[in-house]
């Protein structure tokens, strides 16, 4: 599509520019660390990923936008094989895309070899804007390819696609933001989507706390399939967020990088 990765580039920066400022502005936790190595480590690990994704790109046809239109050239997927207004397409498609997100991420925290490249995400002992973007580039890759397969069996239009991405990327920005939502609003939003408060319950240090609330954009699934908690057990005030790591080490890109391949 033209111009995609431009407009989606646009979003995105507006968006991480706007949450940085509400945080700034209106704070629901007292960092631990200071922003510097913890955004720099972070950033690099989406300049990572998206060559990691440039690989794919070469390596492969398509990645997810592109092979919807191939596959909608070719017939293939279940939209392809039916006569559904495009509205009703779209909407099936982003729900579908949404739930096999949240069924993906309730896997990586059950299969060790994928929790192990999960981890680096989770490990962050402060959670920020900056968090939603600290993924590790084979966990990336592997996301890709799994959409990529997704697109191809269902088929959706193009536009579903580019829509999806979105709608992902800005909430799960939104819900890793450190800012504060009345308590009101929040449960109001989070009747539909994952509010920050959420999510937060997600990066507890408690493993039975962070095997939770695995939404990025709806909150309908975890509802639906038992793995919602309202708030956490010490309240968000006095929670420890990250993993066993309670020190620099999370905000040193070599060390967080070199995670997954760790006995520990």
């Amino acid at each position: 599509m033209e111009n995609e990765q431009l407009v989606r580039l646009g979003i995105f920066l507006s968006l991480f520019a706007a949450l940085a400022l509400a945080e700034t502005m209106a704070p629901r936790r007292v960092r631990k660390q200071a922003r510097r190595e913890r955004w720099l480590t972070n950033w690099a690990f989406t300049i990572a990923n998206m060559l990691m994704l440039r690989l794919l790109a070469i390596a492969l046809p398509f990645l997810a936008v592109g092979a919807a239109v191939d596959a909608e050239a070719e017939g293939w997927g279940l939209f392809n094989t039916t006569a559904l207004p495009v509205w009703i397409e779209v909407a099936a498609a982003i729900l579908i895309l949404d739930f096999a997100i949240w069924l993906q991420h309730l896997i990586t925290h059950k299969v060790p070899v994928l929790w192990r490249l999960h981890r680096v995400h989770h490990a962050d002992v402060d959670m920020d804007v900056t968090t939603a973007i600290r993924f590790h580039p084979i966990e990336i890759g592997l996301s890709m390819l799994l959409k990529i397969g997704l697109v191809y069996l269902l088929g959706p239009a193009a536009i579903a696609v580019v829509l999806f991405e979105i709608i992902l990327n800005g909430t799960a920005m939104f819900n890793h933001a450190n800012v504060r939502l009345p308590l009101w609003l929040d449960g109001v939003v989070r009747q539909v989507l994952v509010t920050p408060d959420m999510h937060r319950v997600h990066h507890s240090v408690h493993r039975h706390e962070h095997d939770s609330n695995y939404g990025f954009a709806l909150s309908i699934w975890d509802r639906l399939f038992g793995t919602y908690i309202s708030q956490p057990n010490a309240g968000h005030d006095a929670m420890t967020v990250g993993l066993d790591w309670q020190d620099d080490r999370p905000s040193r890109i070599g060390w967080s990088m070199s995670l997954p391949f760790t006995r520990k």
